[in-house]
Order: structure tokens, then C-alpha cells, then sequence
């Protein structure tokens, strides 16, 4: 359904250096960056971009990341915490949205809620 997503950051350096870590254990690359953006996703193919803001990056943004396994939720919440994010729900089952739903919840240095999500 979607193409990509832009969410803006105060501080894109500080947003890089997030994303970069939460998102590897995913599969997901720094494909572009420049002074004014930065893009992840598969290699060749940024579909979450970082748009460097001096206003307020607004009221925060949910984008939930699909993972392979538990163990790249977990690698998720792992390095998302180690780079500068929040804890915002430890990995673990979410029965309430689906018997096979496993997730782990963060937010970023701009206040948004990112997530990864297994469904096995």
C-alpha cells in the first residue's frame, strides 16, 4: 500500500544514529543521508525517510517495522535502547491484537513510537 514515509527530526544526527541500530537487526540499511534527510530500508531502496526540521517534529508518528523472528524484535528493542531510544513495551506477545502477534515498542529521539512486529 505505501511507497514510503517521512517523519522529521530536530536533531537528524541523533535520528540517524537510532535508526541505524534499531532497524539492522531488521535487515534495514542507511541508504541515503545528506544535511537535509536520511533514508532507510533495503539496500537500494530507502522507504523510511528522516527529514531534518528546526521546528517541532510535531505529535509523533506510529510506524510499526515487520521482522523475520522474535529474536530481531528483540534485537530491535536491544539496540534501539542502546542508541538513544525509550522503552515503550518490551518484547513479548500481544494477544490482545493477535494470538501470534510479537512485538517491542520504542520512541525515537523525536518522540515518535516505532515498532517491530513478528507475526509468527
Amino acid at each position: 500500500m505505501f511507497d514510503h514515509i517521512g517523519i522529521k527530526a530536530r536533531d537528524l544526527s541523533a535520528s540517524v544514529r537510532f535508526y541505524t541500530e534499531a532497524l539492522a537487526p531488521l535487515g534495514h540499511v542507511l541508504g541515503y543521508s545528506d544535511d537535509t534527510c536520511a533514508g532507510f530500508g533495503p539496500k537500494d531502496a530507502p522507504a523510511l525517510w528522516i527529514y531534518a526540521t528546526k521546528e517541532g517534529a510535531g505529535p509523533g508518528t506510529h510506524v510499526a517495522f515487520a521482522a523475520k523472528d522474535h529474536q530481531a524484535v528483540q534485537g530491535f528493542h536491544r539496540k534501539g535502547i542502546e542508541a538513544g531510544g525509550r522503552d515503550n513495551g518490551a518484547p513479548g506477545p500481544r494477544e490482545h491484537y493477535s494470538p501470534t502477534y510479537y512485538a517491542a515498542f520504542l520512541i525515537d529521539p523525536d518522540g515518535n513510537n516505532v515498532e517491530a512486529v513478528c507475526l509468527k
